[in-house]
């Protein structure tokens, strides 16, 4: 959730100056329309029930959903976080995102590393200290899709987006 919440208070600075300089062109989904993509919890998971909201901060409409996941109890238990962010209102914040994802590196600590995923740019994380690992794909120019996990493996990040209908996510308008 922490990583959903900064990447929205980057867009919604980064909205407001653009508003100041230019009208809006694009309008953001409603976050009713978003709510669906959010997955079900797997076999032996719980979830807490879908968030989501459409705000207008500084003349910018902002639109994201966010789900949390959970296997088990205690503070080691598997947890996983989807958001979903629509940023069509600010191609700059899209451009700029997807310019930071452009580095790749492998440490005894973890990794960074870009990735493209049917033809969508994106970029993952892992740390190997908590098994915390997050994975960011930009779904058609517009939507920023975030899981992040904790006390799972690498591979795991990968898994979860199988769970994500991209495709459909792509789609919306």
């Amino acid at each position: 959730m922490k990583t959903a919440a900064a990447l929205l208070l980057a867009l919604a600075f980064a909205g407001a100056v653009r508003a100041a300089e230019e009208p809006q062109l694009v309008e953001v989904v409603d976050f009713s329309k978003l709510l669906p993509i959010l997955p079900n919890p797997p076999a032996d998971w719980t979830a807490d029930k879908a968030e989501g909201s459409t705000d207008d901060i500084g003349g910018t409409k902002i639109t994201s959903v966010h789900r949390d996941y959970k296997k088990g109890d205690g503070d080691t238990a598997p947890t996983t976080s989807i958001s979903i962010l629509d940023s069509a209102a600010n191609p700059d914040y899209v451009a700029s995102t997807t310019a930071a994802w452009s580095m790749s590196t492998s440490t005894p600590e973890g990794y960074t590393k870009t990735l493209t995923i049917d033809g969508m740019p994106g970029f993952e994380t892992f740390e190997n200290e908590g098994k915390h690992g997050t994975l960011w794909l930009m779904v058609a120019k517009r939507y920023v899709l975030t899981i992040e996990t904790q006390n799972q493996e690498a591979k795991d990040l990968q898994e979860w987006l199988k769970r994500i209908d991209v495709k459909k996510l792509s789609e919306i308008k």
